[in-house]
């Protein structure tokens, strides 16, 4: 019998249990990641930043409240990274949320802050309507401030919001050398790379001349796309940079297309003679891949002349990657009239490591050349495969000290150009170059958080279009079809256990 001193018991014991699981989980937070890329787990890098604060961390994010439910989640991803940041660094981090749509003083600190609106589309009582919307925050240490004025869903917040207390927390940022003198590209050619570089590196110019050398706080020398040949003072310099265990990135287009002329001819530079010195032969040749950009075309249709897309092999894009933190997490990656490297050195003191290749339908063709934007490619012209475009090289490279290199074989995949011939890259361009300047460094731990949290998972564009259309809907349509089939079978099963109760003769 149930008593009311028993329900007032069971009462207690409810609330007891409720109450001591809300102190447990406000001073313990637990989450189980069982995503691919472990993109609710706190890596080692942000690990390794958290433990070296000195000063606490204040983050005010600015969020917008009453917004879709896709847009919520944003916020509340967000604030679960907050709760383990806090959480791991003793509490030396710190965060409020604003909601700067409350009133016009808060939307107007929101925008002194540097945290701008942007327009969402929102259904309400079946009308589309738009409203201002705040996804930002601010990352402050004391007098130092860094703004995150959009955190895009989707994207890698870890990565934000480490490199931002990772800026405001260092004293001195490490310095990379820009090689000049030789054709290659300046700082206002990588404009998207500097951007992401300036957050953790400063960089200067370098000009190698016969009475100076690459200076002593040059931890890395970036060497971009030369086109001119070198001198042998410039080789001694570098040789003695490896020799000291420097590190060097080297992005160098042994030959390079013309398309308004349509030719493609070999770069006057030496560079490859000092690289087959290191073990590492760049072949005079553009690679030719199935899996490639496209150039526009014009052509006359009727009585209209239309630009029209043509798959033009000489621009390869890279898919095929190696477990490395060079290139993890990237998807792809576009390398305009790229040439192979194949390794050749058999010194037992140098680690080599193919970074990146072209995919299993490839070829080459030897410079110069003339394109044919009409030709009609078959299967004979891709008979090689996996051919290499991108090495890391460490170990003993000059001298006695450990060091390291990154060899790709295209100067041009990280360059936006200047002026009127700027363009825009994409992202994964940006990242590879990035992510091998963070491994040479080796002291941000952030290079494996760049691309951490990409979603991008496209088809093979070698499949057919049949193929592909088939393989859509059939993504779709699988478990709508595979619940259709559970529940047939379930109304199958009650009804024979019905008809079997019905059967029976109860006497």
């Amino acid at each position: 019998m149930i008593t009311g001193k028993k329900v007032r018991i069971s009462a207690a014991l409810v609330l007891g249990i409720v109450i001591l699981i809300n102190i447990l989980s406000s001073r313990f937070f637990l989450r189980l990641d069982f995503t691919e890329d472990q993109r609710y787990s706190l890596s080692d890098a942000t690990k390794n930043i958290l433990s070296d604060l000195e000063e606490p961390v204040t983050i005010t994010a600015y969020f917008s409240e009453d917004l879709p439910p896709d847009v919520m989640r944003v916020r509340q991803d967000f604030k679960d990274l907050l709760t383990e940041y806090g959480n791991y660094s003793d509490d030396q981090v710190v965060y409020e949320f604003v909601n700067p749509n409350k009133d016009q003083d808060a939307e107007m600190k929101a925008q002194q802050n540097g945290i701008s609106p942007i327009m969402i589309n929102m259904r309400e009582r079946d009308q589309m309507k738009q409203q201002r919307a705040y996804l930002g925050a601010v990352i402050q240490m004391g007098e130092k401030k860094e703004v995150i004025p959009f955190i895009q869903p989707g994207a890698a917040m870890e990565y934000a919001l480490s490199t931002g207390i990772k800026k405001i927390s260092v004293n001195e940022k490490p310095v990379l050398g820009l090689l000049q003198g030789n054709g290659e590209a300046g700082l206002g050619a990588i404009q998207q790379l500097h951007s992401q570089l300036s957050v953790l590196y400063d960089i200067e110019n370098v000009n190698v001349s016969d009475s100076s050398g690459i200076p002593a706080n040059i931890k890395t020398l970036l060497i971009i796309a030369p086109k001119d040949s070198l001198s042998e003072n410039h080789f001694r310099e570098l040789d003695n940079f490896l020799s000291t265990g420097g590190r060097i990135l080297a992005a160098v287009n042994i030959v390079e297309g013309n398309l308004s002329q349509g030719m493609g001819e070999k770069v006057n530079t030496n560079i490859m003679q000092w690289l087959l010195s290191k073990g590492l032969d760049i072949k005079s040749s553009f690679i030719t891949d199935v899996n490639c950009g496209s150039v526009m075309v014009r052509r006359q249709q009727g009585m209209f002349v239309m630009n029209t897309p043509v798959e033009f092999p000489y621009l390869p894009v890279i898919s095929k990657f190696a477990d490395h933190p060079v290139t993890k997490g990237l998807e792809s990656v576009i390398l305009p009239f790229a040439s192979e490297i194949k390794v050749v050195s058999k010194d037992s003191s140098v680690k080599y490591t193919i970074l990146a290749t072209t995919s299993d339908k490839s070829g080459s063709a030897e410079a110069p050349l003339y394109f044919d934007i009409t030709k009609d490619w078959t299967a004979q012209d891709f008979q090689e495969s996996y051919l290499p475009v991108a090495v890391a090289a460490e170990g003993k490279l000059s001298g006695n000290a450990h060091s390291r290199m990154v060899v790709i074989g295209d100067g041009d995949f990280a360059v936006n150009g200047e002026g009127q011939d700027a363009q825009q890259l994409q992202p994964d361009n940006v990242n590879l170059m990035a992510n091998a300047i963070d491994w040479l460094c080796d002291d941000t731990g952030l290079v494996e958080l760049r691309t951490k949290g990409v979603t991008a998972r496209p088809l093979d564009t070698t499949l057919e279009a049949g193929t592909r259309t088939f393989i859509k809907y059939l993504n779709f349509l699988l478990p709508i079809i595979v619940i259709i089939i559970y529940g047939v079978f379930r109304f199958q099963l009650n009804k024979r256990k019905r008809n079997k109760l019905m059967s029976v003769n109860y006497v």
